[in-house]
């Protein structure tokens, strides 16, 4: 029995391309080639640690994973719904101005680039319509209501999927890491579900063979080395989050104080069908875990979830938002080698038992 293994998205930017772009003294052209090589490199290095599925790492997304499509647009602010982190610092996302809303890029364009490199499976990234859907204001918007907002944004996060897919990629990831937050939010509960009846409005579009390509991710953030919600008690977030109409749960675990309480709650609510992925290495811990550590929580999670339905991943990316000097390209290469070596003993373990 092979447990599979997937990255959740984001690599470290080589600090030459983080320069220049910060610089802003580079042609279009130039920051082209520094994007290229970056993804060329990501895409070989990913390849020499033994995964069979990779990602792109990211690297030509616009300043972040969670706004990447809307950056640019005309018709927005920069002062938009605030992500506050445990060690203080703040992100912020963009607030619509104006009608309509809409994407400036689709995420299929960053699996074609890595396409040209990779020999292997390629999984896209994407972000989720509930984490878009904080862009629009709460006083609202003359002559566009929120109603009409949220019909465009499922349209455009539909479109994006649609042509992941028909591009190739293995897998389509949907970023839910405001899924977490809005417990800390709203501790009523009632933000978090508007967000999953949102996200399966957009889901329920798909056919059932679609979603089973479709997954989605939860983590409690990971950005310059802190977190905005990793205080949330998961009890309140995981029965919720496999409501989602989807074939793959990607949940950060590696960076649980209590992963045995955490396993047992996701065993009581995953369903037939659906293949949950597993975090088995932390992105903040400066620390690079050994192929024994990752094995072992692998075994764990085998304790709880059937190993048919198993599969590990990163608790979250490496570099969210692009700027993130806090973890190295070295260091995220090496944690990833360790979680494919890892899976492989824990798969061989498990084969044996069968």
């Amino acid at each position: 029995m092979m447990i599979p293994t997937e990255p959740i998205g984001s690599i470290p930017r080589p600090p030459s391309l983080i320069a220049a772009v910060e610089s802003g003294k580079h042609s279009e052209s130039e920051l082209d080639a520094l994007y290229e090589e970056a993804v060329r490199d990501t895409v070989a290095r990913l390849e020499a640690t033994g995964s069979t599925v990779i990602s792109d790492g990211e690297q030509r997304k616009y300043h972040n994973f969670l706004t990447y499509c809307v950056h640019g647009s005309a018709n927005t602010a920069p002062d938009g719904f605030q992500i506050p982190f445990a060690d203080g610092h703040m992100r912020r996302m963009p607030r619509l101005m104006r009608a309509p809303f809409h994407y400036e890029r689709y995420a299929d364009s960053y699996l074609a680039t890595a396409q040209r490199y990779a020999t292997v499976a390629l999984k896209q990234a994407v972000i989720s319509p509930s984490a878009l859907s904080l862009m629009y204001p709460p006083e609202g918007l003359p002559g566009y209501s929120r109603d009409q907002f949220i019909d465009d944004l499922l349209g455009e996060h539909e479109t994006e999927i649609r042509r992941c897919l028909a591009q190739g990629a293995h897998k389509v990831q949907v970023d839910f890491t405001e899924g977490r937050l809005a417990v800390k939010l709203d501790p009523s509960g009632a933000l978090l579900s508007s967000f999953i009846d949102l996200n399966n409005l957009a889901l329920n579009r798909f056919s059932s063979a679609e979603r089973a390509l479709i997954g989605v991710h939860t983590c409690p953030g990971a950005d310059r080395d802190s977190t905005h919600s990793l205080d949330v008690d998961y009890a309140q977030l995981l029965p919720s989050l496999f409501e989602l109409q989807v074939g793959n749960v990607y949940i950060a675990l590696a960076s649980e104080p209590d992963p045995v309480r955490v396993l047992k709650i996701i065993a009581s609510h995953l369903k037939p069908g659906q293949r949950v992925f597993v975090g088995v290495i932390d992105p903040i811990d400066p620390l690079i875990e050994t192929p024994q550590l990752v094995c072992e929580r692998i075994l764990l999670a085998a304790q709880f979830i059937p190993p048919g339905q198993l599969g590990s991943t990163d608790d979250c990316g490496f570099s969210p938002f692009c700027d993130d000097r806090s973890t190295s390209r070295e260091t995220a290469f090496a944690k990833i080698a360790a979680r494919v070596a890892g899976t492989a003993l824990a798969s061989a373990i498990l084969r044996e038992r069968a």
